[in-house]
């Protein structure tokens, strides 16, 4: 293949811009897929993603297409996530790229992930090609949003395409300008092997499936391949490229093109994404740098259910690591749940998605435990330890300060929801950083804000607060000093570690109350009195006790001298103690997941 006919290029956008759609149509305009069979999200293979509506990883499929000069061009599209918890999909993606789609809604305008999705296009030095989609809607003011687009991100207002992905118009457009604008790929063909390894699948029948990207040289079934990174020596079992939709065997790969190849590997463990592959017989010099390794943002502890399914869970786990290299975990015991992992992940959303993906593909019943950020303690003899669970936690004499993550938080919203917004993001402990007005309708708000504050429901809240048009995007910036404690809760004298959670010392009272009403709510009665405590170190902020079942002890008791009645309920007194101090406290699995909604 002359590597002069080849472009490699992405979609990238916002949340809902028309990402998935706009692959759609592309798919269907370059033959790829029948438009007899057509659907919806063609390239979102997962039923998850087609449930919710996003895309989760992801996907690379090869496209022909005849261009109007009367040549004949092979299109690698990749497709990738637009929500903030998923940035590393694209960045990774990116990486095998010469250049990007940048998708911009008509109806929204230019969003937080918008302007972040673009900055990393940038950061990988690729092409960029803007497009406004949707412009079939009615009520859009196509002038304001192209206003926006060469204020803000610095484009040609000659060089943006309209386009509707959902009616086929502008698509054409759009993959003409990809032929003139992306550059096609570099490297020789008469250099040494170098490719690299941007995403893996496990398939149960092929083992690890592994893309990659040939930069130089090229790869033939019967090339000795070696990861310069791991060491790693591998002979293939089959060659090919993603194309139509699914997999397509070939006799070789050569420079600027993107495929896959299996060699029987079944410990996922020993892949790692972002690697240098080269030939074993003549090797590359010099290696790619690998990516950024992700650093995880929120941390909790994953548990089977059947303690039995351990050892399944450990596989399953493995093998997600694979499709989701952001995803991190370490084996971990509770006193509660016995072993399980605990795991990070960049986001909330990120962790509700990996909890689906192990229910789902694997058959596994899991317990998630309370989600923690990861906090930096320095102890006073010297020593820093990064706390990522409450079991972690030195005794408060040994600590000589604690330290939390803070995010630079970008907000785009109304210009009418700038005062609630402001005054809710200020009641999250936020510090207004700057403002820019956008347009006369939307504003750019930036605040420093404590990572701990915005993971669980903030982004649910700012788009109530801006009846939808409120969108967000954060980075990791710094840690900075905070009052650190642990919140036990505390069943019958008991400490249940599950519950357990670290969090800013003026906010524990309040969220003891809350967490031992709700429990109250969720533990089902026993034969025995239940206390349930909340705790900060010897100190108990919040308490209450669930009733024990009611039992008619004389019932059977048709008369008589009043001292037989009083030996029973003697007996069901002496009973019900022995069951306070012996009997174990059932909590459902509903507590659980109750708790990390609040």
């Amino acid at each position: 293949m002359d590597k002069s006919l080849i472009r490699n290029f992405s979609i990238i956008a916002h949340i809902d811009h028309g990402k998935s759609t706009l692959a759609d149509r592309i798919l269907e305009l370059t033959g790829a897929v029948d438009k007899r069979h057509k659907g919806s999200q063609l390239l979102d293979d997962m039923d998850l993603e087609r449930e919710r509506g996003i895309t989760i990883k992801a996907s690379m499929v090869r496209l022909a297409y005849h261009a109007k000069d009367g040549k004949d061009y092979l299109l690698n599209l990749i497709d990738t996530p637009g929500h903030v918890d998923f940035t590393y999909e694209v960045s990774k993606s990116l990486a095998a790229c010469e250049g990007a789609v940048l998708l911009i809604d008509a109806g929204q305008g230019i969003e937080a992930q918008t302007v972040a999705n673009y900055y990393l296009a940038m950061e990988n030095d690729l092409e960029i090609i803007p497009v406004i989609n949707k412009v079939d809607l009615t009520a859009i003011d196509l002038p304001k949003v192209k206003k926006q687009i060469v204020s803000v991100l610095g484009f040609k207002e000659e060089d943006i395409i309209l386009a509707s992905a959902k009616e086929g118009i502008g698509i054409k457009d759009i993959l003409e300008r990809v032929i003139q604008v992306i550059p096609a790929p570099s490297g020789e063909i008469t250099n040494p092997l170098k490719a690299l390894v941007f995403d893996c699948r496990f398939d149960p029948y092929k083992g690890v499936v592994i893309f990659c990207k040939v930069v130089d040289g090229s790869i033939t079934v019967n090339t000795q391949l070696k990861m310069m990174h791991s060491g790693a020596i591998y002979k293939i079992e089959e060659l090919g490229v993603f194309k139509d939709l699914k997999y397509s065997v070939v006799n070789s790969l050569s420079c600027g093109e993107v495929g896959y190849f299996t060699a029987n590997i079944r410990e996922p463990r020993g892949i790692i994404i972002g690697d240098t592959i080269t030939d074993v017989k003549n090797p590359c010099v010099d290696v790619f740098p690998g990516y950024r390794q992700p650093r995880p943002l929120v941390f909790c502890g994953i548990y089977p259910v059947n303690p039995g399914d351990f050892t399944n869970l450990r596989d399953a786990i493995d093998k997600l690591r694979l499709s989701d290299a952001s995803f991190v975990f370490e084996p971990e015991n509770s006193q509660s749940f016995g072993s399980g992992f605990r795991c990070g992940f960049l986001g909330l959303l990120h962790m509700e998605i990996i909890e689906e993906r192990l229910e789902r593909e694997y058959n596994l019943n899991l317990i998630l435990t309370v989600p923690n950020v990861v906090y930096r303690v320095i102890k006073k003899d010297g020593e820093i330890i990064e706390v990522d669970t409450p079991v972690k936690l030195p005794e408060s004499s040994d600590i000589e300060e604690a330290q939390e993550p803070y995010v630079s938080l970008l907000m785009i919203i109304p210009v009418e929801a700038i005062e609630v917004v402001c005054d809710f993001t200020k009641s999250r402990r936020g510090v207004f950083q700057s403002k820019e007005y956008l347009s006369e309708d939307k504003v750019k708000l930036t605040f420093q804000i404590p990572l701990s504050e915005i993971i669980v429901d903030f982004y649910d809240r700012i788009k109530s607060l801006t009846r939808g048009y409120g969108s967000l995007d954060y980075e990791f910036k710094d840690y900075l000093p905070t009052k650190l404690v642990k919140l036990d809760i505390i069943l019958n004298s008991q400490l249940c570690d599950a519950f357990s959670s670290l969090m800013y010392k003026e906010k524990a009272y309040a969220r003891a109350r809350t967490l031992v009403s709700k429990l109250k709510e969720l533990i089902p009665r026993q034969l025995f009195e239940i206390s349930i405590q909340a705790a900060v170190g010897n100190q108990i902020l919040a308490s209450e006790k669930v009733r024990p079942m009611g039992k008619h002890a004389t019932s059977k008791c048709s008369g008589g001298d009043i001292t037989r009645k009083r030996k029973l309920w003697d007996i069901q007194k002496r009973g019900k103690k022995r069951l306070k101090q012996f009997g174990k406290v059932e909590i459902p699995q509903e507590a659980f997941l109750e708790v990390l909604k609040i």
